[in-house]
């Protein structure tokens, strides 16, 4: 008995450190906790600050993937087949419709709280250069601008996989879009539909870009993103904890090397050091930290499951090209492009301004460049690093936040009030009775 509790001891005492000399070579000594620090500042854990959306975008990748692989097992890439292996996923294997609606909410969430996490930095000035040396936070906004990208994409090629009419003509209508780009537009449809109709070529290539290639490339820039964090000194709103730490002179510890020869007992050589009184705004990461990610996980698992069990996940009847829905719809998160298409599509007499490149292409694309670079234009000072609202960054805040409430309202517009031939509704007007297709 003993044995056992002392084996169950050296597997788990990373975990549950009894010491503080414990808690230190818990990081060093178990691989899953060594990228973290040995410490972390209390104000890095407060749920006020980060709101923890990070952790909770990583957790949804992890379901996403845990879910992934049964549905990778009974999944048939094939456009004969397709529709009806999903169908028998919902209706035929057993918690099989719990299993893909676990994958379809943690892939539309992980959409959602990715782009908060981005308005959460962004709001909070954390992708600036704070007062420790060495630092690239400019690097990781853009580290975190291209996972965002391939987040949408990874959202979007699994979007066609159930082969039914809500999938065929959501992908249809988004490489359309992507069509209008000037020069390459027909090239990139080409090569992601791999031909010019969608077809069995387009689900095999969304399929393995959505199974392999994507979250591949997502995991590493994940990785990348985190020792990033680790190597700029954690979250930014510890740069505004040492700003505001007042230097402290401390009589130096006898058992403390400060020269080359030490100090021996009666030394004549006064040594003073200036130090922040870490212990006051540090923990050990092991099990303080560590316990709020479990927490975190455990919450996000719980309300995906919740979510999965009240939430129907949706079924149209199997694709079918020669029948268009009216309205055809992009996946949500590309809503907000498809309204720009049309208010930025105008007639001047026999001239068409063409609003799939204004709205499709030129528009997100100078969003995305400019988000990519604004790091370095934006001059604010380094006390606005990790605050939120800063008072130095109002101007810059007020004009993202109103970039932020257009694509909220195109998104609404998109979802809500746009009915056949994309004509407005009100949530209140009926639609007209559209003819049966034959």
């Amino acid at each position: 008995m003993q044995a056992q509790k002392n084996f169950w001891r050296q597997l788990t005492w990373t975990w549950k450190p009894e010491s503080e000399r414990d808690a230190g070579d818990s990081v060093v000594r178990n691989l899953l906790l060594h990228w973290f620090p040995a410490k972390v500042t209390m104000a890095s854990l407060s749920f006020r600050y980060s709101f923890w959306l990070g952790t909770i975008s990583a957790v949804l990748f992890g379901i996403l993937c845990v879910t992934g692989v049964p549905l990778m097992f009974l999944y048939v890439p094939s456009v004969e087949r397709a529709y009806q292996s999903v169908k028998d996923i919902e209706f035929v294997v057993s918690f099989g419709w719990f299993i893909r609606g676990l994958h379809r909410l943690s892939a539309h969430l992980m959409v959602a709280v990715v782009v908060l996490h981005m308005v959460r930095v962004f709001f909070t000035g954390a992708y600036k250069n704070g007062t420790a040396a060495n630092q690239a936070r400019p690097v990781n906004w853009v580290i975190g601008i291209l996972l965002m990208l391939a987040t949408f994409f990874l959202s979007f090629t699994g979007y066609l996989l159930p082969w039914d009419q809500l999938a065929y003509w959501a992908v249809t209508v988004g490489t359309n879009i992507a069509s209008a780009a000037p020069l390459v537009g027909d090239k990139i449809r080409f090569l992601l539909l791999g031909g010019n109709q969608i077809e069995q070529n387009t689900l095999l290539r969304f399929y393995v870009l959505h199974c392999f290639f994507l979250p591949a490339f997502v995991l590493f820039l994940f990785l990348w993103h985190m020792w990033r964090v680790r190597k700029d000194g954690g979250l930014a709103c510890v740069d505004k904890l040492s700003l505001q730490q007042k230097r402290e002179k401390l009589a130096p510890v006898k058992s403390k090397t400060y020269s080359l020869l030490g100090i021996t007992k009666g030394c004549t050589v006064h040594v003073e050091t200036a130090l922040v009184n870490e212990t006051e705004h540090t923990v050990n990461s092991s099990p303080h930290l560590t316990r709020r990610i479990l927490m975190m996980t455990l919450a996000t698992v719980a309300v995906i499951c919740l979510l999965a069990l009240l939430v129907p996940t949706p079924l149209e009847e199997a694709a079918n090209p020669r029948v268009t829905p009216n309205p055809a719809k992009a996946p949500w998160y590309f809503l907000w492009l498809q309204e720009l298409v049309t208010d930025t599509t105008v007639k001047l007499g026999d001239f068409t301004i063409n609003g799939a490149l204004i709205g499709g292409i030129l528009v997100p694309g100078v969003l995305i460049a400019l988000l990519a670079v604004w790091p370095w234009l934006d001059k604010s000072p380094v006390l606005a690093v990790g605050v939120w609202f800063a008072a130095t960054r109002r101007r810059q805040n007020l004009v993202f936040l109103g970039i932020v409430i257009v694509v909220v309202a195109l998104t609404v517009v998109g979802t809500f009030l746009r009915g056949p031939y994309w004509l407005f509704f009100w949530p209140w007007e009926a639609w007209p009775e559209m003819p049966t297709p034959f």
